[in-house]
């Protein structure tokens, strides 16, 4: 399949209030690049994006692959001033602002696998994530596919097959103009989210997530880290501190981390 795939309109972005963004050409990932910036001073608000990656990684350790000029690789450096105890609703929030900057462009209707995979008609279509690379400091790396072909989509190993916003149906397809408007949201939630001291709920970032969570009222399984049993249940909210609450047999169990699988 054949598709328009211009770069990225590095005067728009270098303009965007409240950001720094720098636009490179090529890299091995962006979450790296930010990690190393914060690590040599690097202000708040920086934005590494890629037009491709060499090197990108996912949750879990897993690869993340596009084409180039073919979807949005990039990653964002943040210092909130909130409590660290308060930062497990961060990547959270960048999937819920993600999802509205999805929404508000293209006009598609995406919901969140907890924690924040975005998912159109059940397949996916973006991944997050977060790391601390030191201190005080988070780094939020997002890759959203926008262009690629059905034959371009990456292998996903969480059960759910690969889309992107073009076999999507998505009315707009502007990567500049998707980028534009996640950072304008991701501002937005950030800034709710500090002003409320971190709390959730004060900021309305909960009630937001579990409106656009696709998660809940299923019943799915999670794959635990560190060799722990696996749980089977059905996720029925996401509590205070941002994990999946999973009601099994013997009882309601807040997950932290995880790999969740929707079962049919």
């Amino acid at each position: 399949m054949e598709t328009n795939r211009p770069p990225l309109d590095r005067d728009r972005l270098s303009a965007l209030p409240g950001w720094q963004v720098e636009v490179r050409d090529e890299t091995g990932s962006t979450n790296a690049d930010v990690a190393a910036a914060a690590r040599d001073g690097a202000a708040a608000g920086l934005v590494v994006a890629a037009e491709t990656q060499t090197a990108g990684r996912g949750r879990l350790g897993r690869d993340w692959q596009s084409p180039p000029r073919a979807g949005l690789a990039m990653s964002v450096l943040l210092k909130p001033a909130p409590d660290v105890s308060r930062w497990g609703w961060l990547p959270l929030l960048a999937g819920v602002a993600l999802a509205e900057a999805v929404r508000g462009v293209t006009g598609l209707e995406p919901v969140l696998k907890w924690p924040n995979d975005l998912l159109l008609g059940g397949r996916k279509c973006a991944g997050l994530l977060a790391e601390v690379p030191l201190p005080g400091v988070l780094v939020i790396g997002i890759g959203l596919n926008v262009t690629l072909a059905e034959d371009e989509l990456p292998i996903t190993p969480t059960g759910l097959p690969a889309t992107s916003l073009l076999l999507a149906g998505a009315s707009e397809l502007d990567r500049t103009e998707l980028t534009a408007a996640l950072l304008a949201r991701l501002g937005e939630r950030y800034a709710d989210w500090e002003r409320a001291g971190g709390d959730p709920d004060k900021s309305g970032l909960r009630d937001a997530y579990l409106r656009i969570c696709g998660t809940l009222g299923r019943q799915v399984s999670v794959i635990l880290p560190g060799g722990e049993t696996d749980l089977t249940g059905e996720a029925v909210t996401v509590d205070a501190d941002g994990r999946l609450v999973v009601r099994t047999v013997t009882g309601d169990r807040p997950v932290a981390a995880g790999d969740v699988v929707h079962l049919r």
